[in-house]
This record gives structure tokens, C-alpha cells and sequence, in this order.
């Protein structure tokens, strides 16, 4: 992949626009936000955490993820990220409610504020998934593939938002 900004790595320094190996990405991010996600999923929903404390945990991680994500996605990518959030809202409740439900829980029984955190980290988390995608169908540089691969998956997602929320 093509950094779209300046980064430090273990000490190593990565000037915009050199070439980084995927495998230097995906898996820490995968790792450390599920972490962090999971354990904002936790506080939100299973422990009786204020929501400042929430946000101030949740918010912190977040922000700094959008910082990594600009530097090593570039800011396109980062604003396809909220395009495809705000399409997907439909998918975030449905797979929530789905995550809760196994747990007993109901995804309406909490109140809209305290989704904005497991929320957000969802849209975090999706968007890697889309990009790890894109890697792996080796159509980063090309502009057409690119195309395609993201319409088929913004078609895939859909479909599993759509079935989840019906069997829901």
C-alpha cells in the first residue's frame, strides 16, 4: 500500500507515498481495535460506566484511529468511510441488534447516546474490512477494479444488513 502521509513505525520512519506492506497494518489495527472496540462494546452495553467516561475512552481511541486512518488511507478514503456510515446505518443497528441479541440483550432498550461509541468503532472496523478487501482483490491502483470491488462489496454488506435485520 501507498502511504498518503508521514508515518512512524517501530521506530522506522515511512515518508508519503512510500510503499508499506499491508502486513505492517492490518493485522495491529485488527488486533488493537478489537481491543478497544470490544471493550468499548462492553462498557456501553454490559457495565453501568458513565457515558463521559465512554466517550472520553471511546472518543480518545477514535480520533486518533481517524489520524492513522487519513495518514494511511488518505483523506478520500477516510470520507468513503462516513459516505458509506451514513448509508449503512441499517447495517450498524441490524448487526448491533444481532451482537446484543446473543447476549440477551435489546438494542432498543438502550438509550441513542450510548450507541455513538460501539457505533463508531463498528464504522472503524467495517471500513478496515473494505480495505483489507480491496488489498487482497489487488485493486488499490486500479481505479476501475477499485470501482467494481466496492460496489460488490457495498452489495454483499447490504444483503447480510438486510438479512440480518429481517431475521431480527
Amino acid at each position: 500500500m501507498i502511504l498518503q502521509g508521514d508515518i512512524k513505525i517501530n521506530g522506522q520512519h515511512y515518508p508519503k507515498g512510500s510503499y508499506i506492506s499491508p502486513w505492517k497494518v492490518y493485522p495491529f489495527f485488527i488486533f488493537h481495535m478489537g481491543m478497544f472496540g470490544g471493550s468499548g462494546f462492553i462498557m456501553a452495553y454490559f457495565s453501568d460506566v458513565s457515558p463521559g467516561f465512554l466517550y472520553l475512552h471511546g472518543g480518545f481511541a477514535i480520533l486518533i484511529y481517524l489520524l492513522f486512518y487519513k495518514t494511511i488511507f488518505g483523506i478520500d478514503e477516510v470520507k468513503w468511510m462516513f459516505i458509506n456510515a451514513l448509508l449503512g446505518i441499517l447495517g450498524l443497528y441490524s448487526e448491533i441488534g444481532t451482537l446484543l441479541s446473543w447476549a440477551g440483550k435489546d438494542i432498543n432498550s438502550f438509550p441513542l447516546h450510548i450507541h455513538i461509541i460501539p457505533f463508531l468503532y463498528y464504522i472503524l472496523y467495517t471500513f478496515l474490512f473494505r480495505q483489507i478487501f480491496i488489498e487482497v482483490t489487488n485493486s488499490r491502483e486500479d481505479r476501475d477494479k477499485k470501482e467494481r470491488v466496492s460496489y460488490v462489496y457495498l452489495i454483499v454488506s447490504t444483503l447480510v444488513y438486510l438479512f440480518l435485520y429481517i431475521v431480527n
